[in-house]
């Protein structure tokens, strides 16, 4: 394209896609991917055999640079460590330039933290994305069989860490519903019915709000938090069924206030595993597009 506007715009969704995966974090993927437009608007564009795979090298190369000042800093997050949600059912969203898909699920997400950065853009690049080994190499100044290898290990990794078992989407939804008709009834035995009785909750509160510090585990526990909820505020709290980085999840209200973005792990017929994203940083952009509703 002529247009150098128009060709940017044209790979925008590719390179938002890349830098979240990497990232974790809407807003840091973003101002990679405006980082890369300022590069772009500077660069002598002749002199690019591609202008997709010039901008794909600029992306991920300031992705891992910001991954491994991010890990630093994470080594001293309060708590556990989540990615920022984003919904991903609504039309005319900036979070549909996320290309949503199954590989941009918090429990996906969280697989990939246990990557190095390398690692992961390499992953990502071939797994995610589709390149050739020749431009992964390309992009990370890397030899063909040096990327094999991180590949290779990288996608042992996330298989072992990955959930077990894939869940229709509807058996994932009907879950879900029964899960939240349960916590605005109060019903603890039926919250406690739906979990596996070893689930987890994982809770990221960033220091900013009052989360756990540990995981969570067992049915018994867990029927019983959200059903002390329910006697401390009963009627104040509504959860919302949403689609949540590509699949079914949770956001719950207190006295109308967004408090937490919640997303589940299923096996079978049973909860596995919760994680719930309180970070009010990490919430801001749901609660805005809440806000203007």
């Amino acid at each position: 394209m002529d247009d150098p506007t128009l060709a940017f715009d044209s790979h925008r969704r590719r390179l938002q896609g890349i830098a979240y995966r990497m990232l974790g974090s809407v807003a840091e993927a973003e101002e990679v991917v405006q980082d890369a437009w300022l590069r772009w608007h500077e660069a002598d564009k002749a002199a690019l055999g591609s202008a997709e795979a010039w901008l794909v090298t600029v992306v991920t190369r300031l992705s891992i640079d910001r991954l491994r000042a991010a890990k630093v800093q994470r080594e001293h997050y309060i708590g556990a460590w989540m990615p920022e949600p984003t919904l991903t059912g609504g039309p005319d969203t900036p979070e549909q330039l996320l290309e949503r898909a199954d590989n941009i699920s918090v429990a996906f997400l969280a697989v990939l933290e246990r990557l190095a950065p390398e690692a992961r853009a390499a992953f990502l690049l071939r797994e995610v994305f589709d390149a050739d080994y020749d431009e992964v190499a390309r992009t990370l100044g890397k030899s063909e069989a040096a990327c094999r290898q991180l590949v290779h290990r990288a996608k042992a990794q996330v298989q072992e860490a990955r959930p077990r078992f894939q869940v229709p989407r509807e058996t994932h939804e009907r879950l879900l519903r029964a899960f939240a008709d349960a916590a605005a009834r109060g019903s603890l035995q039926d919250l406690k019915a739906l979990m596996a009785q070893d689930v987890e909750l994982i809770g990221d509160g960033g220091g900013k709000v009052q989360s756990f510090s540990k995981v969570l585990r067992g049915s018994q526990r867990l029927a019983q938090l959200y059903f002390a909820l329910w006697r401390r505020m009963g009627a104040a709290v509504r959860m919302e069924l949403v689609e949540i980085n590509g699949e079914p999840g949770l956001l719950r209200f207190l006295d109308g206030q967004l408090e937490s973005a919640q997303t589940f792990e299923i096996e079978g017929e049973r909860i596995v595993r919760v994680r719930v994203q309180r970070n009010p940083d990490k919430l801001a952009r749901i609660a805005q597009l809440y806000s203007l509703k």
